[in-house]
């Protein structure tokens, strides 16, 4: 066995809503009996969106308490409990940081290009990073596209993003109709990624298994679940988020692979 593969899960995000499947999880309590499967199934970290009563994406640090209670109750302490500041063309990057503030998760993530869209943003995001890597936070910098990769690593070098508890996370494909992602898609992101630094993929669409199982033979780790794709990769509608991480426990084995407990997930996190 080489050393093991971490498995998160997005169970929801923060557009798809029971029309598009009936077990999305979208209230906290949903949210913490998925993730309590998802556990089970090997999953060690979940990637926690939340909703407002009208069931739209919402940044709001009570309703992240609460859903983190949640999975504790349900899922018990161990598993890692990662909670979005994602913007969704909603909030600015000073509301991210604030409700990243006022929660103190033990990880978040955040996209690049929405923390720090220009230079003028590099002071404040430093500040803000600087912060959370002094806590011991497990802070996943999202990024879409080689030219985030690229901006990446050279704000690592002008030292506005702390490597310290750091990792990155590789999204393959958009949120367009459609929208299929393949395994190939992960190489621009590769040729121009030169760091240390821990990495995962996550992926659209029917070939999503395909897509994180190859990241992880080559050294990387793995976020799938209903945010970005509801099938199986024989194009079956998934049970439930569950569902998608034994598939990739079982792609994962079959290339001599395991999935990382919780505590060694933080461990990798933290020797970074």
């Amino acid at each position: 066995m080489t050393s093991p593969t971490i498995i998160a899960v997005a169970p929801n995000g923060a557009r798809r809503t029971k029309a598009d499947h009936p077990r999305i999880p979208l209230t906290v309590a949903e949210i913490g009996r998925d993730a309590a499967r998802c556990v089970e199934a090997g999953a060690a970290m979940i990637h926690a969106h939340v909703r407002a009563a009208d069931g739209t994406h919402i940044l709001d640090a009570e309703l992240y308490r609460q859903v983190t209670a949640a999975i504790r109750a349900e899922a018990g302490p161990a598993p890692i409990v990662q909670i979005t500041t994602e913007a969704v063309g909603i909030y600015a990057p000073e509301q991210q940081m604030a409700v990243a503030d006022a929660v103190a998760p033990e990880a978040f993530s955040i996209a690049l290009r929405e923390l720090v869209p220009d230079a003028s943003c590099e002071t404040a995001a430093a500040a803000f990073l600087a912060r959370h890597a002094r806590s011991g936070c497990l802070v996943q910098h999202i990024l879409y596209d080689a030219a985030d990769v690229r901006r990446f690593v050279g704000l690592v070098g002008k030292g506005v993003v702390p490597t310290a508890c750091a990792s990155v996370l590789f999204v393959l494909g958009r949120y367009t109709a459609g929208q299929q992602s393949a395994p190939a898609d992960l190489l621009p992101f590769l040729n121009a990624w030169s760091l240390s630094l821990p990495w995962a993929v996550c992926a659209f669409g029917l070939r999503e298994t395909a897509c994180v199982v190859t990241a992880a033979t080559l050294g990387g780790h793995v976020r799938v679940g209903f945010e970005n794709n509801l099938h199986l990769p024989d194009g079956t509608v998934a049970e439930d988020n569950a569902a998608l991480v034994r598939q990739v426990v079982v792609g994962a084995a079959a290339l001599g692979l395991r999935p990382a407990t919780p505590d060694e997930v933080r461990a990798m996190f933290r020797a970074s």
